[in-house]
């Protein structure tokens, strides 16, 4: 593919996150209202669409994506681990500021650029499973163990018995609240029922269809309002982030995904699905344990201006 069909199929959807920057900055939208668009995308237009896609595959396909699974919880789960002991061990960082730093360089936007850019390379139909099995590993593992360590490493010094009955409530709930987001347990119902013999039928397909088509466009959107309200820090902790995410993390999966001997349209996808930007539910969670708040809220941003460079290069690599 050359560099000039890639840029006709990434100019629209950048054009879109413009229109959300250009809205975020001359505060159209503000906080609150940005985190009812980011809602509305997360947790019901997006489920909704990868429900669909998942409950109209059929079970022998999806039983074939096992491979998939496994190369993303390495290239995502397994870099979050590297980068959280890099980060421990090496730079000596605490437990909490390690797992932030780690979370928000392995994260990747997945919910809200992979079915405009996948779907503009592959058709929507064939990206849905993709995105949901990345939803699964991202909701029900990543940030749960990233809220477990951020939460372990803010606790203070009590007594052993009662630490460790503490660390088992942190446990369960972090592993509980992650399964009950939408992202994480709609597909996951989807691939379950699924894989009992459901499919869709046409009315269902309708009623979801109404919602999830909205996926694409607002999530684009809801990306450059987030970019439009936000200040960047130019820290070294903030770069630091933004290259792991669009550049390391990238060249990472693209070594699984042949070791684990993917398709070559299966590496493609999974390359591309981390190298999107960061995730600004990741710079959320830093926030909420007051960690890194500036750093990972402008690697956000830093990621996303990036990635303007760093897609079209990555999917001319790749195809």
């Amino acid at each position: 593919m050359s560099i000039g069909q890639i840029f006709l199929i990434l100019i629209p959807i950048f054009f879109v996150i413009l229109l959300g920057y250009l809205a975020g900055h001359f505060k159209k939208f503000d906080k609150q209202t940005s985190k009812g668009l980011n809602t509305l995308v997360t947790k019901f237009a997006l489920p909704a669409h990868l429900f669909l896609g998942i409950t109209t595959t059929p079970r022998k396909t999806l039983i074939d994506e096992w491979p998939f699974l496994i190369t993303l919880i390495l290239g995502i789960v397994g870099f979050y681990l590297i980068l959280l002991i890099v980060m421990k061990y090496i730079y000596k960082y605490s437990l909490t500021p390690s797992s932030m730093f780690a979370l928000n360089s392995t994260q990747p936007t997945f919910a809200f650029m992979g079915i405009p850019v996948l779907g503009s390379l592959f058709g929507l139909t064939a990206v849905a499973v993709p995105i949901a099995i990345t939803g699964i590993v991202v909701n029900a593992i990543l940030d749960p163990l990233a809220t477990i360590l951020g939460t372990v490493g803010k606790r203070n010094s009590q007594k052993k018995e009662r630490e460790k009955d503490s660390l088992v409530k942190i446990t369960v709930h972090s592993i509980l609240h992650g399964l009950s987001e939408p992202l994480a347990c709609v597909p996951l119902i989807g691939v379950i029922l699924t894989l009992c013999g459901f499919q869709s039928p046409k009315l269902l397909q309708g009623m979801l269809d109404q919602i999830g088509s909205i996926t694409s466009g607002a999530a684009l959107f809801a990306v450059g309002v987030t970019i439009g309200i936000g200040k960047i820090t130019f820290s070294k902790e903030a770069f630091g982030i933004a290259g792991l995410k669009v550049a390391v993390q990238p060249i990472i999966m693209f070594g699984i995904a042949l070791l684990i001997g993917l398709s070559s349209d299966e590496v493609t996808k999974a390359v591309l699905l981390v190298a999107f930007p960061g995730s600004a539910v990741a710079a959320m969670i830093a926030l909420r344990f007051e960690s890194l708040e500036n750093e990972t809220a402008s690697a956000f941003v830093i990621s996303a201006i990036l990635s303007l460079l760093t897609l079209p290069l990555v999917i001319s690599w790749l195809m």
